[in-house]
């Protein structure tokens, strides 16, 4: 039984070195043979598994790396959205070196705050006076106004009240003849949606007082955005 085993591993043995060539003439033909037995049975070669796990993560890495690259353009694309859509804006009723009052009128009226301090995103328009909303969110708006009638015992009227679609947000109010100067500040976060008109209106019978040291402001920004 012995002898028997012993030729069948003789016989192995010697076909096995008729495969090879010692002048190296079939040095390809064995690389190519051996890679080929690798991938086709694991039994036949110790690099096999080897190869195999090193084809598994190349196979890994590349498909890490295009989930990446997918990733990385889309957060791109976002942060490209999020600072084209960044909005800022704060202006002031004029610039003018003494002092001009707008109003009174037999009419409201949309302030238009001619000097601008800020317009990040363009949204706020001098001609009109309206802040058009660019992306929705919530926004810190402020308002601030002031008047001077002139002098002791005139009527002052100190109005305006903060608009969102022609909708009356807050207003600060004093019409009386108490006061030759006024002033009042709002400050109020408001969730608007993309589209949405806020401006400043000035009531019937009210006017506000202004020169270059900005008595008048009008202030919006985003917080942050929900959409």
């Amino acid at each position: 039984m012995r002898a028997i085993i012993f030729l069948c591993l003789l016989e192995a043995a010697f076909s096995t070195a008729n495969e090879f060539s010692w002048n190296g003439d079939n040095e390809n033909d064995v690389r190519s043979s051996t890679e080929n037995a690798c991938l086709t049975d694991q039994a036949s070669c110790g690099c096999c598994l080897m190869q195999q796990q090193i084809h598994r993560m190349k196979e890994f890495f590349n498909m890490s790396l295009n989930e990446l690259e997918k990733e990385l353009t889309n957060t791109k694309a976002i942060l490209n959205k999020v600072r084209a859509s960044r909005s800022a804006f704060s202006v002031a009723l004029t610039n003018e070196d003494s002092l001009k009052c707008l109003g009174p009128n037999r009419d409201d009226m949309i302030i238009p705050y001619k000097h601008i301090f800020i317009n990040l995103g363009n949204n706020y328009s001098p001609e009109t006076g309206i802040f058009t909303v660019p992306r929705s969110g919530v926004y810190s708006l402020a308002l601030t106004i002031f008047s001077d009638a002139g002098s002791p015992g005139n009527t002052l009227a100190a109005c305006a009240s903060l608009q969102v679609n022609g909708n009356v947000v807050a207003g600060p109010r004093e019409i009386n003849m108490q006061d030759q100067e006024d002033s009042s500040t709002i400050v109020v976060a408001v969730h608007l949606k993309a589209g949405d008109r806020v401006a400043v209106n000035l009531p019937i019978g009210c006017f506000l007082c202004d020169d270059s040291s900005h008595y008048n402001t009008f202030t919006g920004f985003l917080l942050y955005a929900t959409d």
